[in-house]
């Protein structure tokens, strides 16, 4: 089993910066890939960005390419997403998830999730 908690959400100015943290528990970061999801309300649930179980490659939504960037740090069991010249459209509730079995990549899937962290950006 794996335990996720988020963090680092609020409210922020358009073209200002957050870094979302996802905290793991039950199973360090290194032995999963990991992905960030978002939700805005009305909407479905969409995918933002992924990264393999090493690290070694990671993957973006379009909308967010060149903006945000994931990393992990297996050593703190923790994954980050650093969001950086954010736009009112990406104000969503965002969501940390592990693929036990998958790459880390849009289509794969993702078993645990944690609860989610409120991003609101005004313009």
């Amino acid at each position: 089993q794996v335990q996720l908690v988020e963090s680092g959400g609020g409210l922020v100015e358009a073209g200002d910066s957050l870094r979302l943290s996802c905290a793991a528990s039950g199973r360090t970061t290194g032995t999963y890939p990991m992905g960030w999801f978002r939700q805005a309300p009305g909407k479905e649930r969409e995918f933002v960005a992924g990264i393999s179980r090493t690290g070694g490659s990671t993957y973006y939504a379009d909308s967010v390419k060149g903006r945000f960037t994931i990393s992990k740090d297996n050593a703190k069991n923790t994954v980050y997403l650093q969001m950086n010249s954010l736009k009112p459209e990406d104000t969503a509730v965002y969501y940390c998830a592990a693929s036990p079995y998958g790459l880390g990549s849009p289509n794969s899937k993702y078993d645990y999730w944690g609860q989610g962290t409120q991003v609101t950006v005004s313009s």
